[in-house]
């Protein structure tokens, strides 16, 4: 299902391109060292007309790409589509669990799917259902990863992950609480599609702000919601790849190979 697009993608500035590739410049020339940069996308299942668009223009531009896959929505006939549009290049993808069902339990405050109102019994059976579910449909393809959804989950959760040998969790920049070193955190600081600044011309510089910001960091993670892409943001990020493609500093990579 589609999702109507932030007020970014309804009005970008005339000059965008150059404004990205200034802004890549920027941050390529603070760096001396190379920068870790990675794809994560999310609420994958269903292989409709955005996501095919989505594959194909990772495909085109040989470029890694994280799929969190929200396991109560996948059925083998999805996903026997999904394997035939991302094609034989099997390491170009790091599929892996997006929660259970992508369902909020929270009564009041920011939404969560594995928060605090909820018992360990009842957190530990969702993680168990979904990973059972995505290896039974993925086998092999699947990567022991879980980006929770909306970003959050709580330290309950944390630990479970740890136990069921879990090999990363991955949220927003900064997200509390912090996980163990045992559970790395391949956190996302740029978000292309849900930020909610209402005007489009600030919601440019802040994402400009975001992906300058990133991309001076050892990692940068960029987060993509296909639903909410119209033309403008396809428009955007296939310049945003063939940029960073250009940049030897810039090095984009598999989620899974972050954990070597």
């Amino acid at each position: 299902m589609s999702t109507p697009p932030t007020a970014l993608w309804q009005g970008l500035p005339a000059d965008w391109a150059n404004q990205l590739a200034a802004c890549i410049e920027r941050a390529d020339n603070a760096r001396r060292d190379t920068t870790a940069v990675f794809f994560r996308a999310d609420d994958i299942a269903v292989p409709g007309r955005q996501l095919i668009r989505l594959l194909e223009l990772f495909n085109r531009y040989e470029c890694p790409l994280g799929l969190a896959v929200v396991p109560a929505w996948l059925t083998v006939l999805r996903w026997k589509t999904l394997r035939g549009l991302a094609g034989p290049r099997t390491d170009l993808w790091c599929w892996h669990q997006h929660g259970w069902r992508h369902h909020n339990h929270e009564p009041e405050g920011k939404k969560q799917e594995f928060g605090p109102s909820r018992g360990r019994e009842a957190l530990f059976n969702d993680l168990d259902r979904g990973r059972g579910r995505l290896q039974a449909i993925m086998g092999d393809a699947f990567v022991p990863i879980f980006t929770p959804p909306w970003n959050r989950c709580d330290k309950i959760t944390l630990a479970l992950l740890q136990e069921m040998g879990y090999k990363a969790v991955s949220r927003s920049q900064g997200s509390q609480p912090p996980p163990s070193e045992a559970l790395p955190d391949l956190a996302v600081g740029v978000d292309l599609h849900t930020d909610r600044t209402p005007s489009a011309t600030d919601g440019w510089q802040r994402l400009m702000d975001r992906l300058e910001e990133g991309l001076r960091r050892p990692a940068c993670g960029i987060m993509i919601h296909h639903q909410r892409m119209n033309d403008a943001a396809f428009c955007f990020l296939e310049r945003l790849l063939d940029t960073l493609n250009r940049h030897s500093r810039l090095h984009m990579i598999a989620m899974q190979d972050l954990l070597s």
